[in-house]
């Protein structure tokens, strides 16, 4: 959430920052309009709560001087005239601080200054890229779903009669190469120095408008239809939230986490993209990686959290790029945000396997997480950062094509082997 303080201040700056987001899309008019209103009324109810408790003193005075004059009478009955109009005026109060609260919400947050202008994704910047050496050759690579199915480790067509379409069974040796997959990240990243968490798989609704899933993105998720719990579309939502409310000791931080999570969306606006495959399902699992962090330290913490996801597709050998967003292709609650991108053969394109994001006091204004330091008046919120450690049905994705042998089999990684157990996935061994 945008600190309103600022907007106060200095309204000009924050809609200049608003519009590198896309000129005309992001107005703060109606909002400073409406916490004008809301303010003037507050300084209004202000006077005439002052006036009421002054009325309250002279009555007193007066009523000791001379309890039946006619002063006494009058203030009296200002006072009461005071009371209907403070009546009145609290609940006009009340809705207009809703409004301007509610209408905070759906603004995104600010881009850093060293996020480059850009409209759209064709103008994010490639960083880096690692590993062109292990881009497979063999021309004749199968997209990951047809080589799956070929070997009776995915199966889509049973997934879609039990649920519907978007989503997969994973068959004999495509489940444990999932779960080698998920204990291969959470092995490293807890040697990293990440502390692992398993987190409930069910949020609130003030877990989803912290880490600003909601109001924005209510139709990308899956809500109960008795309960305010909805399914967790990321680790992000539920990790971040347990530190929803606090005011944290200096010395907790840096807080670092990793959990696994099956994660459900909707994939609202998608229609008709990556059908086939792990690439954009319903349910699929993650590794998150979540820091909170102090502002003085954010911008490096964010660096590292780069590598550590690129740590995961270095240990496998998989080809990928480093792209930095631009302002136009910014996620809403991202001040800084460096998406990678894997290499998949079948489709001769780079895909995102994770994207890490700096959110700054965004979140952390939202869900008032807090932190103290000892001797020193007030507090500061912390900076929350967060990346996929990674997406493991993507990650599946690209070692059933980068790994795929023209006799048809799939090699698998070196550094999964002992988690596997096998050095070859093939049809013997589904």
């Amino acid at each position: 959430m945008l600190d309103l303080k600022q907007i106060r201040e200095n309204p000009a700056a924050i809609q200049e920052l608003l519009d590198r987001r896309g000129a005309g899309q992001h107005d703060l008019q109606p909002l400073i309009q409406l916490d004008q209103q809301q303010r003037e009324l507050e300084q209004q109810r202000s006077q005439l709560q002052a006036r009421s408790n002054e009325i309250g003193k002279l009555v007193g005075k007066k009523i000791k001087a001379d309890p039946q004059g006619t002063e006494v009478q009058a203030l009296r009955d200002e006072g009461n005239q005071i009371k209907i109009e403070l009546s009145g005026l609290e609940p006009q109060e009340k809705d207009l601080k809703a409004q301007v609260e509610a209408l905070l919400l759906t603004f995104p947050n600010l881009p850093h200054q060293s996020v480059p202008i850009g409209s759209s994704e064709e103008e994010n910047v490639e960083v880096r890229r690692w590993g062109d050496e292990y881009i497979p050759q063999n021309p004749q690579i199968l997209p990951h779903w047809e080589i799956g199915e070929k070997l009776g480790i995915l199966n889509f067509e049973r997934a879609t009669k039990v649920a519907q379409s978007r989503f997969v069974t994973l068959i004999g040796k495509g489940a444990a190469l999932e779960r080698a997959l998920i204990s291969l990240m959470l092995d490293r990243q807890t040697q990293a120095g990440y502390l692992e968490v398993i987190p409930p798989f069910l949020v609130n609704s003030q877990s989803l408008t912290a880490t600003n899933q909601l109001p924005k993105f209510a139709e990308e998720s899956f809500k109960c239809s008795q309960d305010d719990l909805w399914l967790a579309p990321t680790a992000e939502v539920p990790v971040t939230n347990l530190y929803r409310d606090d005011i944290l000791p200096l010395e907790q931080l840096p807080i670092y986490h990793c959990a696994y999570t099956p994660c459900f969306r909707r994939e609202a606006g998608s229609y008709g993209r990556d059908t086939r495959g792990l690439i954009r399902l319903h349910q699929f699992n993650k590794i998150e990686l979540v820091k909170l962090v102090h502002p003085s330290t954010s911008a490096v913490e964010h660096e590292n959290l780069v590598k550590d996801a690129e740590a995961i597709l270095q240990a496998l050998k998989l080809p990928y790029r480093v792209i930095e967003l631009c302002t136009g292709d910014l996620g809403f609650g991202a001040a800084k945000c460096y998406d990678l991108e894997v290499w998949l053969p079948s489709s001769g394109k780079y895909r995102e396997i994770s994207s890490c994001s700096n959110f700054g006091d965004f979140q952390a204004r939202r869900g008032s997480i807090r932190f103290k330091e000892a001797g020193k008046k007030g507090t500061q919120f912390v900076h929350t950062l967060n990346g996929s450690g990674l997406a493991v049905g993507r990650t599946m994705a690209a070692i059933l094509e980068n790994y795929q042998q023209p006799d048809g089999t799939i090699q698998v990684p070196d550094v999964l082997q002992p988690y596997l157990g096998v050095k070859t996935l093939g049809l013997k061994n589904q």
